[in-house]
């Protein structure tokens, strides 16, 4: 599925357009549609966890998110050898409307719950 970026990925202002690619049931491949070097890897946070944040008005507007919209939420992954090493960004989810191919980003404000870096350690364990 090809998605055009609504809101700049936090380090990534360049990247207007992505593919999103299903790795398994938990993983995803996002690729740049302009620079083929720039790929994310991720993932399905409500496997892991309680995962719960509102959507800013401003980026339900861009995305023209209704109540009827299927949307996605990914979270990005950085994966390490071994797996338990990887850590995942709980704080900018990324916001897939599936119905209008439309993706932003966004940053959780004052969210003290979620880290930026936790380690999906914590979460393979909780789920065995």
């Amino acid at each position: 599925m090809k998605f055009d970026i609504c809101v700049p990925l936090l380090g990534f202002d360049e990247v207007k357009q992505v593919s999103l690619e299903k790795i398994d049931d938990i993983f995803m491949k996002m690729r740049s549609l302009t620079d083929e070097h720039i790929s994310f890897t991720l993932i399905d946070p409500f496997v892991l966890r309680d995962y719960d944040f509102e959507i800013p008005d401003k980026t339900t507007e861009l995305l023209e998110i209704t109540k009827e919209s299927n949307l996605l939420i990914l979270n990005i992954v950085l994966l390490q050898t071994p797996i338990e090493n990887s850590v995942i960004n709980f704080i900018g989810p990324i916001v897939f409307n599936t119905d209008n191919k439309k993706a932003a980003q966004i940053i959780l404000q004052d969210n003290l719950q979620y880290g930026v870096a936790e380690k999906i350690s914590t979460y393979l364990k909780k789920n065995k």
